[in-house]
């Protein structure tokens, strides 16, 4: 058996023409919605989510493309944008009573929470993001040598059959070295839980591949088109991030203060998988970032 939430329900809930996500629900209250990144799946949000839920409602789902979530076939450019997969969200929340409601992201759902405050801002309430810069500013960041350490971004942006080939012929490989180099306690990640994301990962090579792709073109054009408009997040802010603009030269409370005029901006000490690696600091920023 697959591990789960303790404590949470699961529901299967459509959001799209097609497309319905999994989702693990409990908690009463105001409600929060908390989206995973790579190469995970809900069950990272495991220590935070159950702190949370003792005074909200937390819904922790799969992304599309995902874990136990839908995995439509890449048809085109939107399939795996960032707006589609915020208007999944979107909707999710919607389907479950809930009009307006906070977001956190780590990582890819980071991504997908950012474009949600920009595409749904009635709706969100309250916005975190985990480790990641917007998708225009970090392309924009990555130069030179310094960029070897994002290979992957490179790999999965690449025309459809190469990188998927490529990635599915040493699945376990690919994204256990994720999993093992972006973590700092490798005891954050038990063996269960590291073999659920690798069994889920290595299901969904194609969409997991169509994410990324959508980050190198359609992400890029919806955020350019955002800055050029002076669209900004509207909603109080908070940003909990490594210190990657030390090694790559870049400010990155500057870059996220652009879009975001009501924020707050950390630098943490755990590696990538916070969540995992400091689950009382995130749930600790979280519930901060709820009373502003």
């Amino acid at each position: 058996m697959a591990p789960v939430l303790p404590g949470f329900d699961y529901l299967r809930v459509p959001v799209a023409g097609g497309v319905s996500l999994n989702a693990a629900v409990a908690g009463s209250g105001s409600p929060i919605v908390l989206l995973h990144g790579f190469p995970q799946t809900h069950l990272m949000w495991r220590h935070v989510a159950a702190d949370l839920a003792a005074d909200h409602t937390v819904i922790c789902p799969d992304l599309r493309g995902y874990g136990d979530s839908d995995k439509p076939a890449e048809a085109g450019h939107d399939t795996y944008s960032k707006r589609t997969m915020a208007a999944d969200v979107v909707a999710l929340a919607r389907a479950l009573g809930h009009e307006r409601f906070a977001l956190a992201g780590h990582d890819r759902g980071a991504l997908v929470a950012f474009r949600a405050g920009l595409d749904h801002p009635a709706a969100i309430s309250h916005l975190a993001c985990l480790d990641v810069l917007p998708t225009l500013d970090m392309w924009e960041v990555m130069h030179g040598a310094g960029a070897a350490v994002g290979f992957h971004l490179y790999l999965m942006t690449q025309p459809p059959g190469l990188p998927e080939r490529l990635i599915g012929a040493s699945a376990d490989a690919f994204f256990g070295h994720f999993l093992d180099g972006w973590t700092l306690d490798r005891t954050a990640i038990p063996a269960g839980v590291r073999a659920a994301y690798l069994d889920a990962c290595r299901t969904a090579v194609p969409s997991i591949v169509a994410d990324y792709r959508a980050s190198a073109g359609i992400d890029v054009d919806h955020d350019r088109a955002d800055r050029e408009a002076g669209s900004r997040l509207r909603m109080p802010v908070t940003v909990l991030q490594q210190d990657w603009g030390a090694a790559l030269g870049y400010d990155a409370g500057a870059l996220w203060g652009a879009w975001a005029p009501d924020l707050v901006h950390m630098t943490v000490a755990s590696g990538h998988f916070m969540a995992e690696e400091d689950p009382a600091g995130v749930a600790g920023a979280l519930r901060a970032l709820l009373t502003r």
